[in-house]
């Protein structure tokens, strides 16, 4: 049971790539990342408010904590996710994004000089190498002109986020609930996405409200966010992160699998390439030698609730 909540988280989160991109021009990105976490919150709320409300104190305390994390995890992943969607494909920006892991090891390297070992950086290397091969169309040549697609640019940002976020995690306040924790970064994330959705609408960037753009919002606020948060921590609770963590990986390909099929994207050589060079960049930097027995990398455990 607790590997197919797993899998089902990971095919929940790679919906939201899909998603995102399927409805790029009916929903203007801002408004999209709002409606999302909005939904989510009052849902969230039912569960949640008392143990906020009852952790108010812990709360007011690790106020710069909670919105950090809200910041980082709720408006600038999702937004810039969104926002890249209107210039790239839902296969590209997977592949991208699944070098998370990657940017977890280099942020913790330049925060807090954790040790890189020579099997990481040679995977950080390989994984990079997948990645600038997605940026740069298969024409490598073109990183020496910054002729990249503006969309792969902005997963890559916002990778670098999410990975900030999962670092941050080491410093997640003692004695906090799980869900009193989850509430406080989306009414963080919120604050910080209302001035944006705002001047969004300004811009003339409208939502229309069809039965297409509610299922589309109620799809990413239930199962990307809600769902698979609840299902994720369940599962992490009866097997432990060090089994959990490495299911996150299935998200480019389930992503890849639901671009092909909703959305008549092209997978090319160039995708199974890059494929190839992240998960084995992803594999040599997440993974020890079978004869290692240290306990894996805490941080590369550390991502719960992406979007």
């Amino acid at each position: 049971m607790p590997y197919l909540l797993l899998i089902l988280t990971a095919l929940f989160w790679s919906g939201n790539f899909v998603i995102s991109r399927g409805m790029h021009a009916d929903i203007p990105p801002f408004a999209l990342s709002f409606w999302r976490w909005v939904v989510a919150l009052l849902i969230l709320a039912c569960f949640g408010l008392r143990h906020l409300l009852a952790e108010r104190k812990a709360v007011v305390r690790h106020r710069k904590f909670l919105i950090t994390q809200g910041l980082l995890g709720v408006t600038g992943f999702n937004s810039l996710i969104y926002l890249a969607m209107q210039t790239t494909t839902a296969i590209n920006a997977a592949l991208v994004n699944s070098c998370t892991p990657i940017l977890i090891v280099i942020i913790s390297w330049l925060l807090y000089r954790e040790r890189i070992r020579f099997r990481q950086g040679i995977g950080v290397m390989i994984s990079l190498s997948g990645v600038l091969l997605i940026i740069s169309r298969g024409e490598l040549g073109a990183l020496f002109h910054l002729q990249f697609n503006i969309g792969d640019v902005l997963v890559f940002i916002a990778a670098g986020l999410w990975a900030q976020y999962s670092v941050n995690l080491r410093n997640y306040p003692i004695g906090l609930h799980p869900l009193a924790y989850q509430v406080a970064i989306v009414i963080a994330g919120l604050t910080f996405l209302l001035p944006l959705y705002l001047l969004e609408i300004a811009a003339g960037k409208s939502l229309a409200v069809t039965p297409a753009t509610v299922v589309s919002i109620f799809y990413v606020a239930i199962f990307a966010s809600v769902l698979a948060f609840i299902f994720w921590n369940r599962a992490v609770t009866m097997l432990g992160a060090n089994i959990a963590g490495p299911f996150i990986h299935l998200m480019p390909v389930f992503s890849t699998i639901l671009a092909v099929v909703f959305l008549d994207e092209t997978l090319t050589r160039i995708h199974i390439l890059a494929i190839l060079l992240i998960f084995g960049g992803i594999f040599m930097t997440t993974f020890r030698m079978a004869n290692n027995k240290k306990k894996p990398d805490r941080l590369l455990q550390e991502q719960t609730d992406q979007a």
